[in-house]
């Protein structure tokens, strides 16, 4: 017997883009006389473009999609917006219809696409939890044992008899998630929905997703939080505007979606007096490197990388220092500076570095912002660039990390290595 639980075959799917029809007979007539003889399309609402002149056009959400996936693995999907994971994912689940290609699936899916997906508006919370039950073909008393569980995880025990009408966004997939993942379905399909809940909760889902994955059940991930995907998933695919672009291990596919993306090269650049700062300084690029020298824009946390700064003093004799600010999660991880203030005597280009060393970071994306400036007696800014480069700090689980063979979700946004001791206190007095 095949191990083999999804079969993707060739699949594609397309949509017509423009307004369809007006509803009645005689107005698409108009709409199509008025298209024949150039006009514009006289249902057309004021201000909005005139969609009539797109009929007939049509995007390729998929293009040619093809992959397994075996029993109990777990399958990371990623590409930009717009790619068509979405669209996979609704046709894996049977939410919409392939134009051309196959799906084979073994097994019940419990899928969580979106906010709501699968719940009835007017009923409670309770309600719901039966009726996903029912929809994935379990019956009332096998949905009654995990009632309570399912509650618990959800954390929104004091709303459960609340129609879920009048539920958060974020309580909405607390509840979903909390369903899809205990009604124990043989596939989970999770979409990049998690977003909405908070930091807690995320982290939450992540941790469950993992124990369904290594109890053996199938499952299938998008999202746009790398860290996630390496963690949670052994295998990948990219999508690039419907096609497959790149598929194999977590780690190799993470890689590649990474350093196609724009400023992929981990490096910013500015010329002339469009770069950032005053008449003094001007800030002229931010580079983030390897040991090789090499800028990047995909860190490995075990591995030292360095920030180069480069910038132009143009009046002499100026002093001051410079400082980088790493921000993650909403919050600044860290700042550093140069220690002291430094003399610039003669006019010219000037470089900075720094080195972040190995096991500092978290998993993450960290934005890098500079700041040139005095602070002895007036405080005088003459650079301050926010956000100026972006990067993903990466943990593939190998090598000398300092997460260890921990393998779960660590909190933080720093994960330095320190040394743990254990000592022997003395035996137990019974």
């Amino acid at each position: 017997m095949s191990d083999t639980v999804i079969s993707v075959e060739h699949l594609s799917k397309t949509y017509q883009l423009g307004v369809i029809g007006t509803g009645t007979f005689f107005g698409d007539l108009n709409r199509w006389w008025a298209k024949k003889l150039g006009r514009p399309d006289p249902y057309a609402k004021i201000g909005e473009a005139d969609h009539g002149n797109r009929i007939g056009e049509s995007i390729w959400a998929l293009d040619d999609v093809s992959f397994q996936l075996k029993r109990g693995e777990a399958l990371g999907i990623i590409g930009r917006n717009g790619a068509g994971k979405s669209t996979l994912l609704k046709i894996m689940s049977r939410v919409t219809a392939p134009t051309s290609g196959e799906v084979k699936v073994k097994g019940r899916i419990a899928s969580l696409l979106e906010v709501g997906t699968g719940f009835h508006p007017e009923l409670t919370g309770r309600e719901n939890i039966f009726l996903n039950g029912a929809i994935l073909g379990m019956n009332r008393a096998e949905v009654a044992r995990k009632f309570d569980e399912i509650v618990d995880f959800s954390g929104v025990e004091k709303f459960i008899d609340t129609p879920v009408k009048r539920y958060s966004s974020g309580m909405y997939v607390r509840l979903a998630f909390a369903v899809a993942a205990h009604l124990e379905p043989e596939i989970l399909v999770v979409d990049e929905v998690l977003a909405v809940g908070d930091a807690e909760f995320q982290r939450k889902c992540l941790g469950k997703m993992s124990d369904v994955a290594h109890a053996g059940r199938t499952v299938l991930f998008v999202s746009h939080n790398m860290p996630a995907i390496l963690r949670l998933c052994s295998n990948a695919i990219m999508l690039d505007r419907g096609r497959l672009v790149k598929q194999g291990s977590a780690e190799q596919v993470t890689n590649y979606y990474l350093n196609s993306n724009e400023n992929a090269e981990g490096a910013v650049a500015w010329a002339g007096e469009n770069a950032p700062g005053t008449n003094e300084v001007k800030l002229m690029g931010v580079r983030l490197m390897d040991s090789e020298g090499k800028s990047k824009s995909l860190v490995e946390i075990n591995a030292p990388s360095f920030l180069e700064i480069e910038y132009d003093v143009r009046q002499p004799g100026l002093k001051f220092r410079v400082a980088a600010g790493f921000n993650t999660q909403g919050v600044v991880a860290f700042t550093t500076n140069e220690l002291y203030e430094t003399q610039h005597d003669r006019p010219g280009r000037y470089i900075s570095r720094v080195e972040i060393p190995a096991n500092l970071l978290a998993e993450g994306e960290y934005s890098v912002s500079v700041s040139l400036f005095a602070s002895k007696g007036l405080k005088i800014r003459y650079v301050r660039a926010k956000n100026v480069l972006v990067f993903q700090a990466v943990d593939y689980i190998a090598g000398d990390s300092a997460r260890g063979d921990f393998t779960q979700n660590l909190a933080g946004v720093l994960r330095p290595a320190l040394a743990w001791e254990k000592i022997f206190a003395g035996e137990l007095q019974l």
